[in-house]
């Protein structure tokens, strides 16, 4: 029997530097003396200078579209690969200029290991502190520094080393030590593969054997396993009532039989089964694997949740942190605007409390700030979100320690969480509590609340919801009352179908979830059928209350106030729920309210208590 060859490692390096500062050559060089390159690939680029009177260039074997040729600068990440006799290279190749610093970013963000380009001619520019900032927040600690193009300052010893001490120096302020800083001329393949003649007086490696010294992160399936829940699936056909919870696996693994624990929710059930597209059910799913999985016991999750195994270490989970934020966006970061953040699977509204520091990246100083935080600058911000979040910090679970911020639908910033916050009330700079609520700065956000009621027609529901809104509108509560029939009147035209019903409910649940987020207690009165509509509903609000009306239908068809059931029942209505349209009861209300044995004024107090509770032990008197 022949041998197994065991498995070569893979390291994924990024590639940073200035712009023109030489990082595509050093790649196009390197792969040309490892003999990396396909059959003719080489004699192909060098054909293409020739055509068209250029100088033939390394760099042109890493750039594939002709605009990047023209120009001369890489404008996307690209990835190279080539392997030597120990393990597999991923290199990847992200951009220097300063409009590609999100490219950077991305490309950046699962190496394992870096490389920095410095022209010697040029010197240490601020991009290069901006990379080894950047590496440094990002958590890449395995480093080599290469300065290129020793060539143009006449192979100097002393050019190298101010350079060399220059930057070393840089790095050791941000927490980074670099492996190697190896003078190379790339174009030339002084130090690249082969020790240069050139450098004598240099007794490091080349580049090649610097490549050799790292080392891949540990397996992710050694971690913590956490899946950031993407989608939802059910199925219907033949009463199959299976929910598939699908997503990426971002480390760890997960078998048939597991406790799984989701957050921020806290909901648990088991895994039934563990399923895959176009392939049979499996035992166990790991790190990097596009799956899903069944559950023993049906418990109703929404895209953005974080699924953890019950026996292993929790994410955390709060509606404050504070973070590490690099700026990229058009406008300033500022604490006055509102803000989308996402993180893995998971988007929320969030606000930043708090700038506590801003920071110039050429001296590594604090700056003066004014309160918002400019163009490709580095700040750290507590932020507030409007709903709790489950993530992790970034030495224990990297992928779910990054972030995105979203200005107006575009991407304006990126950062690392830091450490979660009590969910208390913030202080500004000077110590000092908030302002009064007139502070456009300083104010606080007033949590409101969703009361969503769901029943049948004639169950009840509309009564009680009027009750409980006369209530707290007696008391001076800020509460809006949206009924099913206004709503409707604001949108018409609106059909009964299950798409429809779906996309009207959504809109209204968006409406609710805004009223709630500036401090409104907002009650809806709604069939809702779906349970999925009242899923997303939930996803949105941080206080969400479901009240399932659960009355009988044959009582609510005796009822009929609207006489719609009749209607329906003679074929005048289509699409009616209870008769030709199916009613999805909920599986885990906060309350379930029968009005055939409960009074209306007593489900009032009901739901009063319940919002006392959600909302922190306000009495009823006090909402």
């Amino acid at each position: 029997m022949a041998a197994v060859r065991p498995a070569i490692s893979a390291v994924e390096v990024v590639i940073t530097g200035h712009v023109d500062h030489g990082k595509s050559t050093v790649i196009g060089r390197l792969l040309a003396d490892t003999h990396s390159l396909p059959a003719g690939k080489l004699e192909q680029v060098r054909q293409f200078c020739t055509r068209n009177a250029k100088p033939f260039e390394y760099a042109f074997l890493l750039d594939a579209l002709k605009d990047e040729r023209a120009q001369g600068i890489t404008i996307d990440a690209a990835r190279a690969f080539f392997r030597t006799a120990t393990r597999r290279y991923i290199i990847v190749d992200v951009p220097g200029h300063i409009e590609f610093l999100k490219n950077m970013v991305s490309g950046a963000s699962r190496a394992d290991a870096a490389l920095v380009v410095i022209d010697a001619a040029e010197g240490i520019q601020e991009n290069s502190r901006r990379h080894g900032y950047l590496l440094s927040m990002l958590g890449v600690r395995q480093v080599v520094v290469l300065v290129n193009k020793m060539d143009l300052v006449g192979y100097e010893r002393t050019t190298f080393e101010a350079i060399s001490g220059g930057y070393r120096a840089f790095l050791d302020q941000v927490g980074i030590r670099p492996r190697h800083i190896i003078p190379v001329a790339a174009r030339e393949g002084h130090n690249i593969a082969d020790a240069s003649d050139r450098m004598g007086w240099f007794c490091g490696p080349t580049l090649l054997q610097a490549l050799e010294e790292f080392t891949p992160h540990p397996p992710a399936v050694d971690a913590p396993f956490r899946l950031p829940v993407q989608g939802v699936y059910k199925f219907t056909e033949g009463g199959d009532a299976r929910r598939i919870i699908a997503g990426t696996v971002a480390c760890g693994r997960v078998r048939v039989g597991d406790t799984i624990i989701f957050y921020p929710s806290g909901k648990q059930t088991a895994v039934a089964t563990i399923e895959g597209f176009g392939r049979s059910p499996g035992r166990e799913a790991s790190a990097g694997e596009a799956t899903g999985f069944t559950m023993t016991e049906q418990v109703y999750v929404a895209r953005g949740e974080v699924a953890a195994l019950a026996d292993e270490p929790a994410p955390c989970v709060t509606t404050r942190l504070k973070a590490q934020v690099f700026w990229l966006g058009k406008r300033p970061l500022v604490t006055t605007r509102p803000y989308q953040l996402k993180l893995g699977a998971g988007r929320v509204s969030v606000q930043v409390t708090s700038i506590e520091r801003v920071i110039d990246l050429s001296t590594l100083e604090p700056m003066e700030h004014a309160g918002e935080v400019q163009k490709r600058q580095v700040a750290e911000c507590t932020l507030e979100l409007a709903r709790p979040l489950a993530f992790d910090l970034l030495p224990h679970v990297p992928a779910l320690a990054r972030f995105v911020i979203v200005d107006s639908y575009e991407i304006a910033g990126g950062g690392i969480v830091q450490e979660p916050l009590t969910e208390q009330a913030s202080t500004n700079q000077a110590g000092e509590g908030r302002r009064a609520p007139g502070d456009a700065h300083t104010a606080p956000r007033i949590d409101g609340a969703v009361l969503w009621f769901t029943g049948l027609s004639g169950s009840g529901k509309t009564t009680i919801a009027t009750e409980v809104y006369r209530d707290l509108q007696g008391r001076g509560a800020a509460v809006e009352y949206l009924d099913g029939d206004a709503i409707r009147a604001l949108f018409p035209g609106v059909g009964f179908g299950p798409s429809e019903r779906d996309a009207h409910l959504r809109r209204v649940a968006f409406l609710a979830i805004r009223l709630a987020h500036h401090g409104v207690i907002v009650i809806t009165a709604f069939i809702s059928p779906y349970r999925d509509s009242r899923a997303y509903a939930r996803s949105l609000c941080r206080n969400f209350v479901e009240i399932h009306v659960a009355t009988p239908l044959e009582v609510c068809e005796a009822r009929d106030p609207k006489g719609l059931y009749a209607k329906a029942r003679r074929g005048e209505i289509r699409q009616f729920t209870g008769v030709d349209d199916p009613y999805e009861t909920p599986l885990e209300p906060e309350l379930v309210i029968d009005t055939t044995e409960l009074p209306v004024r007593a489900a009032a107090i009901r739901v009063l208590e319940q919002l006392h509770a959600i909302r922190g032990g306000t009495s009823p008197a006090q909402v």
